[in-house]
């Protein structure tokens, strides 16, 4: 009976329901009447509070209404505190575009929330069965869900200052249309339901019978299912997030870096997670076709030996891979070309976050890097220009015959692809390329002292003052 399942769930959850407060969302359906009238009937028995909150979603004009009515007369008869709310989702759905189904759960979630907080609910009751899991898992499974999405309908999850609870979770269909039966309700039937418009309607017509006839209990294989799953996903998840830290190399809104050969060090099954925790980061609104064959695209783009590449994922996510960075960001951001003048002593502030300082100096020390530049005076004629490169761009390196294309020299130094258009280039006034700050210098640079003044370059990270040149 379906009595003995509920208390069964309930025990086995350890959810003790003695003396607490209980919101029971009605629909007026079989489901939902059959949920409030089990909880009235043990209310005194419980010494539990109880109330109804219903929406009509205005679908179905003066039928839904009815609905509403239908469940206000049950609860005034009852003595149950009743409380509902007429929205206008078929508004909703032509201002946002919305589905109907995500926008009306939107609306109806809301609801409750709202008098969870104002009423001070310790649950939220949700009439959701065994077949609606079957469906859910069917459905998810189907469209290609991954990680805790295959999992179905938990039990229990946080909501408000509460929780939500579905004590009929394990009980099917049939087993609470009896219940109704055996309690003499008339509950109203949603003619939405026999639809085939919706793709819930057209498993449950197709595709559960099929599997009750191959198996009567199969409602209760899928519910083993859902809990093993949910168990695996939060152990791999947290070992996930544990590795995940190392691999992340900056974490902002709307962007995440990761080092490549760092994350393709993890297991598979790690690497998986891994990618679902950063979609889940980044997207504030899932998009419904985002799946696991996205995971395996993304994946698949950090294995490729070319080194770098771009894939666009549902939403405009785009994932850029360029040598050993991987970078998972919301639209591709813009570079825009930039040349400045410095004709003078001082320091510019880049806009790739990293400065350019120049100061005179007597001479040049041997030894110096890349992130340091000599030029002699009489030899670096002004203004000075830092720029964008531009296309067929070289430069005569420094202790080498010819010349080299900047494009070679970004490849050789394994620059990522989304760096090279705001890498700054060092000029002279006539044009030739004295300096590729912190990756080559040219023939023009000297590192030994001949009687003259030079010009001493530095490339560094963070400004060490305000103000342009």
């Amino acid at each position: 009976m379906l009595e003995e399942k509920v208390e069964a769930l309930l025990k086995r959850k350890s959810i003790s329901l003695k003396g607490t407060s209980i919101l029971v969302g009605v629909s007026g359906g079989p489901d939902s009447m059959a949920l409030l009238h089990y909880l009235q009937e043990n209310r005194e028995r419980w010494q539990i509070r109880i109330a109804a909150a219903h929406v009509d979603h205005m679908f179905r004009g003066e039928q839904s209404l009815q609905d509403a009515l239908y469940v206000k007369e049950y609860c005034e008869r009852l003595v149950i505190p009743f409380y509902m709310a007429r929205i206008n989702v078929p508004e909703i759905i032509r201002k946002t575009e919305k589905n109907s189904q995500a926008a009306s759960r939107e609306a109806r979630y809301g609801f409750f929330e709202k008098l969870m907080g104002q009423q001070g609910f310790a649950y939220l009751a949700l009439a959701h069965h065994a077949d609606d899991q079957l469906e859910t898992i069917l459905m998810r499974l189907t469209r290609g869900s991954t990680g805790k999405g295959r999992t179905g309908i938990p039990f229990t999850r946080p909501f408000k200052d509460g929780s939500i609870i579905r004590p009929f979770l394990e009980a099917t269909r049939d087993e609470i249309l009896e219940y109704c039966k055996r309690k003499e309700l008339a509950p109203r039937m949603d003619p939405s339901n026999e639809k085939d418009l919706y793709s819930r309607n057209r498993f449950r017509k197709s595709v559960l019978p099929f599997l009750k006839n191959e198996n009567p209990n199969v409602h209760e294989q899928f519910q083993r299912f859902s809990e093993e799953i949910m168990s695996d996903e939060e152990y791999l998840g947290e070992l996930a997030a544990n590795r995940m830290v190392t691999v992340m190399k900056s974490r902002e809104k709307g962007k995440i870096e990761i080092d490549i050969l760092s994350f393709l060090g993890m297991p598979m099954p790690l690497q998986r997670r891994g990618i679902q925790l950063i979609l889940n980061y980044l997207y504030e609104e899932r998009p419904a076709s985002l799946g696991a064959i996205h995971i395996d695209q993304v994946i698949s783009l950090l294995n490729r030996p070319h080194p770098s590449g771009i894939l666009d994922l549902p939403g405009g996510l785009t994932v850029s891979r360029s040598y050993h960075l991987c970078i998972f960001q919301f639209g591709m951001a813009e570079v825009k070309p930039f040349k400045i003048e410095i004709w003078d002593t001082g320091e510019i502030a880049l806009p790739n976050g990293n400065f350019i300082k120049i100061e005179a100096c007597e001479g040049p020390v041997a030894g110096s890097g890349a992130d340091c530049a000599y030029m002699a005076v009489s030899k670096a004629n002004l203004p000075l220009i830092v720029r964008t490169r531009e296309n067929g761009d070289r430069m005569s390196l420094k202790g080498m015959k010819g010349s080299r294309k900047l494009k070679d020299i970004f490849i050789d130094h394994k620059v990522p692809v989304s760096e090279r258009d705001s890498w700054p280039v060092v000029t002279d006034s006539g044009g030739r390329i004295l300096w590729l700050p912190g990756l080559k210098k040219s023939a023009f640079d000297s590192a030994v002292p001949s009687g003259e003044r030079y010009w001493r370059l530095l490339y560094g990270k963070e400004p060490t003052s305000g103000g342009h040149i």
